[in-house]
């Protein structure tokens, strides 16, 4: 199960980094949709990972960094369907 969590945990890693790449490329915005998606997929990884080695700091940190994704995607589903 630990090499299961280190798995995922370091695939929510890549979900980050390339989100942050691809923003600093200029090739999503940061209220496009796949660019939430990879956040929250990061953070929700990591934070299985960190259910199995359990860090509260970072945990705290995943869950607020999921919880920020998600009204993003709430608040662009909302501003697309007013068009």
């Amino acid at each position: 199960m630990e090499l299961l969590g280190d798995i995922l945990g370091n695939v929510g890693v890549v979900c980050f980094l390339l989100a942050y790449f691809l923003l600093q490329k200029e090739v999503v915005a940061h209220n496009q949709m796949s660019y939430l998606l990879l956040n929250l997929a990061g953070s929700l990884l990591l934070i299985f990972s960190l259910s199995i080695n359990w860090n509260l700091p970072a945990f705290i940190l995943e869950t607020c960094w999921a919880l920020i994704s998600i009204w993003g995607i709430w608040k662009t589903s909302k501003s697309k369907n007013k068009r």
